[in-house]
């Protein structure tokens, strides 16, 4: 388990918030959190130059929580491909400061366009990766080769070429003593390192089953307006375009299934599913599922059941329930029960005034902590690049109807995004002459012998 930071500022600053007014680990790894190597670090303390790639919701949340996780952390440089979203994003970073503390970018460092990220990352000690997660394998194995501790959301790709691409930057990384964390916050949150924790003393008993869910609503919609190219047009609606966003079941679905790995101890051997578009079919969604059903077996032979949905006026519930031989576990009640129904154990978050820390801050505050920390140097990359491609073969399973083995998506071809984009390029994928984008369909949707 990380070692307890002495920095644990709680003031609760939700980036999910941004959302709304800026546009939106086996063997080793899985320890009660995440590893920890001890080795030292490149940067002394002092003042530490911070920036952000990728300035919607997620990045500018990120961004107000670095600055309150360490008071000698400096925004120098921000890039997007939009200017809009980087004033906006700017904007509202200042404003969350107002009265407290001066937050200001010189002009000549706000970077607008595909390669904005080379610029805004030369002027930083510490680098946040929050564009769409096509992206990230580009821009995480630039900050690694140019020597930047790292924020990355998840997920860190979209496709299993990128997430070997990551993988290869995590070894770097470890050689370099760089630490990484990677936005599966639940690794933070102090109510599943608890259940974590009882989990490994037993209490459960071996995990043989569990439903891991993320049932909601879906996301914003942005309209095509007349001036746009596709390639802006897709940029500006990325969630529903699988070289940027790689479907609901990898860009939100990821925490779940990440979950289910943790708390098992291992990865998945095998996947096979079902889904489809039965809400959102129309030319505005571009080309993604509205729902998907996978069964991920796993070496110790349990099943888990995961499920995900982008449909309103059903049932919501974002979740993992485990099966054990000794009892059940729910996560989000915080609780172990017996096979009978009786309570093992109960975790509050929230008792009176004692409520458990924010864990998107709480992450920030282990960075730069270890950052500021000789003896500690964090590594999430590897179980965020697993966690990635677990989601990805559940895609894969979905969209073709067929089994698809951790073997076949770990050595996959496929390859979603290509490198050197501007916006001249045509997009990976292009709409008919009637608008409507190509939509997977199972048992018709087939792979390449090398992409399986």
């Amino acid at each position: 388990m990380k070692k307890k930071t002495k920095k644990q500022n709680t003031k609760s600053v939700d980036r999910r918030s941004f959302v709304k007014t800026t546009g939106l680990a086996g063997g080793a790894l899985f320890t009660s959190s995440l590893p920890l190597y001890g080795m030292g670090h490149l940067y002394n303390p002092g003042k530490l130059k911070l920036a952000v790639v990728g300035c919607g919701g997620r990045g500018t949340g990120a961004v107000v929580q670095a600055l309150i996780a360490d008071r000698d952390v400096e925004l120098v440089a921000m890039a997007d491909a939009f200017q809009d979203r980087l004033e906006n994003s700017l904007n509202a970073i200042q404003e969350h400061f107002e009265g407290q503390r001066t937050i200001e970018v010189k002009e000549k460092n706000h970077f607008v366009g595909f390669d904005a990220y080379k610029k805004a990352m030369d002027k930083a000690d510490v680098v946040i990766l929050a564009t769409p997660p096509g992206f990230r394998p580009l821009h995480f194995e630039y900050a690694v080769a140019n020597d930047k501790h790292v924020f990355m959301e998840k997920p860190v790709a979209t496709d299993p070429v990128g997430v070997r691409r990551v993988l290869a930057s995590a070894k770097i990384a470890k050689q370099k003593q760089l630490n990484v964390v990677v936005g599966l916050q639940r690794h933070y949150e102090n109510k599943y390192l608890k259940l974590y924790d009882e989990v490994q003393k037993g209490t459960l008993g071996k995990i043989v089953s569990g439903q891991v869910y993320w049932n909601s609503g879906g996301v914003w919609v942005r309209p095509r307006t007349p001036e746009q190219t596709e390639m802006e047009y897709q940029m500006r609606n990325w969630y529903y375009f699988n070289w940027l966003c790689g479907d609901h079941i990898l860009e939100q679905h990821i925490h779940n299934i990440d979950v289910a790995n943790w708390f098992l101890g291992e990865y998945p051997v095998s996947a096979q599913g079902m889904g489809g578009r039965e809400v959102r079919t129309g030319k505005d969604h571009g080309e993604i599922f509205d729902h998907h059903f996978v069964e991920f077996t796993y070496p110790s032979g349990a099943v888990i059941s995961s499920q995900c949905r982008h449909q309103k006026g059903c049932m919501n519930r974002v979740d993992e329930a485990f099966h054990g031989t000794k009892g059940r576990l729910v996560t989000s009640q915080g609780t172990i029960t017996d096979l009978n129904g009786d309570e093992l154990f109960n975790h509050q978050s929230n008792i009176g005034d004692q409520k458990d820390p924010n864990p998107y801050q709480v992450e920030h505050d282990h960075l730069f902590a270890a950052i500021r920390n000789k003896d500690e140097v964090l590594a999430d990359t590897e179980n965020g690049a697993k966690a990635t491609l677990s989601a990805i073969m559940g895609r894969m399973a979905t969209y073709s109807g067929d089994v698809i083995t951790w073997e076949q998506a770990l050595n996959s071809s496929m390859k979603l995004v290509e490198d050197n984009l501007d916006w001249n390029s045509t997009p990976p994928t292009r709409p008919d002459a009637n608008g409507n984008y190509p939509i997977p369909t199972p048992g018709k949707t087939t792979y390449t012998k090398s992409e399986i």
